[in-house]
């Protein structure tokens, strides 16, 4: 035998009309009938309220985990001067700075910006032994238009010189030939300008100013034993001053660090830093630094039937349903439920198909 489900909640209420009445007015002696309705006379039950409904979706459902996060440029580095001197120039706060641009000044000349990871760990001319440092040398100068040597290589030859020459001209420096360790700054890329650590007539051997990526991105401090949520080119959703956005991993940390809670204390647990570029950066609109919210994806339920949380219905008997409406014609079905997921829950039950439509509060 079929059991009725009863749930907890959404009752219905009727109202009815006597079937007679008689009233009787007792004055001066005489009675008069007022009012008598007849039996065959009733008044209809009122029509169920409209109420809200949602469509079962057969979708993708995915379990996330949150962590609190910092938008910025990502870490700072410091440059410092190798080229003895004063410091004459400066660039400004929040400046970006590219390959063959001037960094800062030092006597009224000119130190650039060339592109590397290898440091510029000795003094190059005609005559040096062949290195890696050359041929990044011949990159740069060959990438600010001073050409002439062929294929960058790592021989240093006269027409290296040659080429340095005319770069050394164009910045109004001594025409050497030859080729400084502190000539330039040397980068991986484009740098912003996060902050000034020297000042004007400052000595230029020492912290110059301080450098970041000139891209924007959220760092969180996710705790070590949560690494596996953090992939390499995964995906996952960034909240910033209320506004969402899809982002991209791009950085894992190798390495987990003390870690502090809101108020800055220890809190006993390792982290290590995640990094995660904003796939849409107007999400942040003119921000330079804000909090954000970062939803890394642990598990995804794929192809099945979900409903708003709303629609659930506590059974007294235990469990949950859902109240389907066909029509006006509303009948529980009784449900399993699964992941819960962006106020979505993944539903099953006997009778339950994609394309009904359910009673839901939200």
């Amino acid at each position: 035998m079929e059991t009725e489900l009863k749930p907890r909640r959404r009752g219905r209420a009727r109202w009815f009309i006597a079937a007679a009445v008689l009233v009787v007015v007792v004055g001066t002696g005489s009675a008069v009938v007022l009012t008598r309705v007849s039996s065959a006379t009733s008044v209809p039950e009122a029509a169920p309220p409209s109420v809200e409904t949602a469509e079962v979706a057969k979708t993708d459902l995915s379990e996330e985990e949150e962590a609190d996060g910092t938008l910025g440029y990502g870490e700072e580095s410091s440059v410092a001067g190798r080229k003895p001197g004063t410091i004459t120039s400066l660039p400004a706060a929040g400046a970006v700075l590219t390959r063959c641009q001037a960094v800062y000044g030092v006597d009224a000349k000119p130190v650039p910006l060339f592109y590397g990871t290898l440091p510029f760990y000795r003094d190059l001319a005609q005559g040096a032994a062949d290195g890696a440092d050359v041929k990044q040398l011949e990159e740069n100068l060959k990438a600010c238009g001073y050409g002439g040597f062929g294929t960058p290589d790592k021989k240093f030859t006269s027409a290296t010189a040659a080429a340095l020459k005319k770069w050394q001209k164009a910045l109004g420096l001594d025409q050497t030939g030859a080729f400084g360790q502190g000539d330039v700054v040397l980068a991986a890329g484009e740098l912003r300008v996060s902050a000034l650590a020297a000042k004007l007539g400052s000595p230029a051997q020492g912290e110059v100013l301080k450098t970041t990526g000139t891209v924007r991105s959220v760092q969180v401090k996710l705790d070590a034993a949560k690494q596996d949520l953090a992939q390499q080119g995964a995906k996952a959703s960034v909240t910033i001053n209320g506004k969402t956005s899809k982002g991209t991993i791009t950085d894992v940390g190798k390495s987990a660090v003390e870690g502090k809670d809101g108020a800055g204390q220890d809190d006993g647990k390792p982290k290590i830093t995640v990094t995660v570029r904003l796939d849409d950066p107007a999400v942040a609109g003119t921000l330079d630094s804000a909090p954000a919210t970062v939803r890394f994806t642990k598990d995804v339920h794929s192809g099945v039937l979900a409903v708003p949380v709303g629609a659930l219905l506590a059974l007294a008997e235990g469990g949950y349903a859902v109240e389907v409406d066909e029509n006006g014609k509303r009948r529980l079905v009784a449900v399993q439920t699964g992941l819960f997921s962006g106020g979505k829950v993944e539903v099953s039950g006997n009778g339950l198909a994609a394309g009904m439509r359910v009673v839901t509060t939200s």
